[in-house]
């Protein structure tokens, strides 16, 4: 079960990152479909089974290691980052920024996930 609980999480990464670069690259563009029903809705869709399958992951450990926590102070940088970089940044200079920061925050979370280290890259 642990399996594919992880398969799930992890294709859930995946669509998450893709869907923000494409919605990066339709605010980049001008794109009315980043204004689309299925634009607004999808990502929260993806985002839920991402945290579920998280939480689902976590409930196989008798606590919840260090590096979990880190990545999950990433995750709320990240939602930040990209709130800024697809709607709330004033500029485009600004939200190119928070979109390369947010960018640079997913890389530095999967890391994380990938050495069980709390520092990921940055050790």
């Amino acid at each position: 079960m642990y399996q594919v609980i992880k398969h799930v999480h992890l294709t859930s990464v995946a669509l998450s990152l893709a869907g923000f670069l494409l919605r990066g690259f339709w605010m980049v563009t001008g794109s009315p479909l980043l204004k689309a029903r299925l634009t607004r809705v999808l990502p929260h869709v993806v985002d839920t089974v991402l945290l579920g399958s998280a939480l689902a992951l976590v409930s196989f450990y008798d606590s919840v290691p260090a590096w979990v926590w880190a990545k999950v102070i990433g995750l709320l940088c990240y939602i930040v980052l990209g709130t800024i970089a697809l709607k709330r940044g004033r500029t485009l200079t600004i939200r190119l920024v928070a979109m390369g920061a947010a960018l640079l925050t997913f890389a530095w979370i999967v890391s994380v996930a990938l050495t069980k280290q709390p520092a990921g890259f940055l050790a």
